[in-house]
């Protein structure tokens, strides 16, 4: 049996299937990257309590590793920028009901975070790893041998140094990261075992002690937070990222924050 449907109530119906093929997120075609250009304005989550990737600076205004990346990033698209302070918790939510466009806040990539948004290519260094000297010829775990270095027992440093210590590097374990450090700067020890944002914040303090990567030992890159399905945003992204790798753009926002140069296999 036919069902006969009135013209009027076809036209409604008309209406409510193409409204729902509108706003419909699996079928709407969602360019962010047009989007954003054509509001001329890049929004950005950003630390603003995690230095040196991002604090709020003596002028109060945000600073560090990541609003470098970010403002490198918006200059490249040819657009301004608008800095989101964001803690941990909120960015990710951020991102996905559209309060920024895009995350850099040292943020790692993990099996969950990827279910409900994309990365991009690594921008920045996050790793722990084996600090000393530059005079200090040290470049990978044999090289230890016969020194002395510290660390912050039970740390994720003092687990993954006990893998590849040789039978004589003499470890120096302490309770917490403070009396680690202070045991590197009174000269107790020729290395120290601890992350890279530690040795830079070390750095900052103590010019004169500079330390310098001898080699990682567990890598864990930040990556900048992409909203899911949103091939020609990444393109952009990426190929920003890879062409300040290669002009040297990165390293030197590296060179700031982290005095260290950026890692070669970045």
């Amino acid at each position: 049996m036919k069902t006969c449907i009135k013209p009027g109530v076809l036209t409604l119906l008309t209406l409510f299937i193409t409204a729902v093929l509108i706003t419909s997120p699996a079928l709407a075609s969602d360019d962010k990257l047009t989007a954003i250009k054509a509001a001329g304005v890049l929004k950005v989550a950003v630390p603003q309590d995690f230095p040196p990737f991002g604090s709020v600076g003596s002028d109060m205004k945000p600073a560090g590793y990541d609003i470098d990346t970010a403002r490198l990033i918006a200059e490249k698209l040819g657009v301004d920028i608008k800095l989101v302070p964001v803690t941990s918790t909120n960015r990710i939510p951020y991102l996905t009901t559209g309060k920024v466009d895009i995350i850099i806040s040292s943020l790692g990539k993990n099996p969950d975070r990827a279910k409900v948004i994309d990365f991009s290519d690594a921008y920045a260094p996050f790793f722990n790893g084996v600090f000393g000297l530059k005079s200090l010829d040290v470049s990978g775990p044999e090289d230890l041998a016969g020194k002395v270095i510290a660390v912050t027992r039970g740390s994720i440093e003092d687990l993954e140094l006990t893998k590849v210590a040789p039978a004589s590097l003499e470890i120096k374990r302490f309770e917490d990261n403070a009396s680690t450090i202070a045991a590197y700067k009174m000269g107790q020890v020729d290395l120290t075992a601890t992350g890279n944002v530690v040795a830079a914040s070390l750095n900052e303090k103590n010019p004169a002690k500079m330390l310098v990567t001898k080699f990682v030992m567990k890598n864990s890159p930040c990556y900048v937070g992409i909203g899911k399905e949103q091939p020609s945003l990444m393109a952009a992204v990426n190929g920003i990222i890879a062409a300040a790798k290669t002009d040297g753009s990165l390293n030197v926002i590296s060179e700031k924050w982290l005095h260290n140069e950026l890692p070669t296999d970045l």
